[in-house]
C-alpha cells in the first residue's frame, strides 16, 4: 500500500516534467503526501484495532471517501 501511494505521488512530479498544465509546489506536495499517508495510517490502525470483518470494511471505505472527497475539494472547490 506504501509504495502505490508513494507511485501516486510521484505521479504529478513526472507529469510537471512533460507538460506545463501541472504546476505544483512544495506545498501542494507536501499536502498530497500529508492527506494520502495520513489516510494510509488511519487505514492500518483501523484495519489493526477492528477485529469484525464487516465492522473493518465499513471503516476503510469511510476513510477512503474522507480522502476522496478532500482530494476534490482540494483540486476543484466543490464544498
Amino acid at each position: 500500500m506504501w509504495g502505490i501511494l508513494t507511485f501516486i505521488l510521484l505521479l504529478p512530479l513526472a507529469a510537471m516534467q512533460f507538460t506545463d498544465q501541472v504546476n505544483w509546489t512544495g506545498f501542494d506536495f507536501f499536502i498530497a503526501a500529508s492527506l494520502l499517508f495520513g489516510m494510509a495510517m488511519a487505514i492500518e490502525i483501523a484495519i489493526c484495532l477492528i477485529p469484525q470483518k464487516i465492522s473493518r470494511y465499513i471503516i476503510v471505505a469511510i476513510i477512503i471517501l474522507t480522502a476522496l472527497s478532500f482530494w476534490i475539494d482540494g483540486a476543484v472547490g466543490i464544498f
